[in-house]
């Protein structure tokens, strides 16, 4: 549907979503941008891969000591670019979620609250967005449906002016795809204690150098370069 509002580009992943993967924090983040700007910014990312030899996917996991001058240099560009913003929400202690009493005896329900939790602070009516997935596996398609309703429903969208296109893609596709990746695991890291990798630490102090505060803890909802909210579900009934 054509309209004259301003648009945005949203690219959301997700880190240790699955029920049983025997992982205490789930991470849900998006950035999102100017869809004008978007070709630019994913040029811009790559001219930066370019300069760094940095071939392949950008990806948490991959971090090494031998792209440590490519890993700074990409956080300066997203924290120096404006148009970019990020927001996570981080679930701790996600073995103590109590589906039966909060979500309908489904793992899936609390999913979908939880991205609907993500995205309802960064939609507006006044705006329209695209929206796009990171293809996890063969459930991606029946999630994006289903994630589709909910905001639809939630925002009374249900011509879908406000969210005009929503889709699975590759992430080795998209550029600001693998950044939500990359901030993500960040956050994960973190927030699990974790120590063994000395860049992937020093990345994280350099992030909550230019935050002025550490990613253990949610941000006020002001906050829109790098916005998180850290929720701790209750104690499951004996």
């Amino acid at each position: 549907m054509k309209t004259d509002k301003p648009a945005e580009n949203i690219y959301c992943d997700e880190s240790c979503h699955l029920e049983n993967d025997h992982q205490s924090v789930m991470v849900q983040g998006a950035i999102r941008c100017p869809r004008e700007q978007a070709t630019e910014l994913a040029a811009a990312m790559r001219a930066i891969k370019d300069r760094h030899k940095a071939k392949g996917e950008l990806k948490w996991t991959k971090v090494s000591a031998s792209r440590r001058a490519f890993y700074h240099e990409l956080l300066g560009w997203f924290f120096d670019t404006p148009s970019v913003k990020f927001r996570a929400i981080v679930v701790q202690n996600k073995e103590r979620l109590n589906h039966a009493a909060f979500n309908e005896g489904s793992h899936d329900t609390f999913y979908y609250k939880m991205y609907f939790s993500l995205l309802s602070k960064i939609l507006s009516p006044d705006r329209t967005y695209n929206i796009y997935l990171d293809i996890k596996d063969t459930r991606s398609r029946l999630k994006l449906r289903r994630l589709s309703e909910v905001l639809c429903c939630n925002f009374y969208d249900f011509t879908s002016e406000m969210i005009g296109h929503i889709q699975n893609i590759h992430s080795n596709e998209a550029e600001l795809m693998q950044l939500a990746d990359f901030l993500i695991g960040a956050v994960a890291y973190r927030q699990r204690g974790l120590g063994s990798n000395p860049v992937k630490l020093e990345l994280i102090q350099e992030i909550e150098r230019r935050l002025g505060r550490k990613l253990l803890y949610s941000s006020p909802l002001t906050e829109s370069k790098f916005n998180l909210f850290v929720f701790t579900p209750q104690e499951a009934n004996s």
